[in-house]
């Protein structure tokens, strides 16, 4: 099988990681979509986070309706920081050599990989799929291939889609008392609402 692995703090998630999960299934001719929430992410360290089962509820909901979409706990259930190459490593231990990992990024994320855990090995566990964000250009992969060898062979750029909605803008709007409709799924929508996240 062909696996999609988008990560994040999904706090909450949005129409865009939708969106993304469509478009990278589609043009990837992938199975499945893994949507991964983070425990503590270490580039967010310090940062408050929403419970994770609120965050994992909220996945939940998103996805419902997607049947090639999927959910997975594995970085929450691990404690402490989230490190992508521990979680391809984990991951592919799981599932065995016969599926293949597509780890999907921002066009930001990928030109920070230099900087992240051991990115040489994490081309090594899987392919990546990096997707378009919004006031970052698109990434040099010659530049990259500086710092990691091999990396152009390992990762495919996409132009779309391009989506601009942000968790943080999201998070804002509720805690001014503003509408969020068409920027989360309905689901979400309800379920923020019910819980009363983030109101200040």
């Amino acid at each position: 099988m062909k696996l999609g692995v988008l990560g994040g703090t999904f706090d909450p998630i949005h129409n865009g990681h939708l969106a993304v999960a469509d478009e990278v299934r589609s043009q990837l001719k992938l199975d499945e979509i893994i949507f991964m929430p983070a425990g503590q992410p270490w580039l967010k360290a310090g940062k408050p986070l929403t419970k994770a089962k609120h965050r994992l509820g909220m996945v939940r909901l998103a996805i419902a309706d997607r049947a090639y979409c999927k959910i997975s706990t594995m970085e929450i259930d691990r404690g402490g920081p989230s490190y992508t190459v521990d979680t391809m490593a984990e991951l592919k231990n799981q599932r065995g050599d016969e599926d293949e990992l597509f780890f999907i990024l921002g066009w930001d994320s990928l030109a920070e990989l230099p900087e992240w855990r051991q990115p040489a090995d994490i081309i090594k566990l899987c392919k990546l799929v990096a997707v378009p964000r919004p006031g970052y250009p698109r990434p040099d992969l010659s530049d990259l291939e500086k710092s990691i060898p091999g990396l152009s062979e390992r990762v495919t750029v996409l132009d779309k889609p391009e989506v601009d909605i942000s968790a943080s803008e999201i998070r804002e709007r509720v805690a001014r008392g503003e509408s969020i409709s068409g920027l989360v799924p309905e689901a979400v929508e309800r379920y923020i609402s019910e819980k009363g996240l983030y109101r200040v």
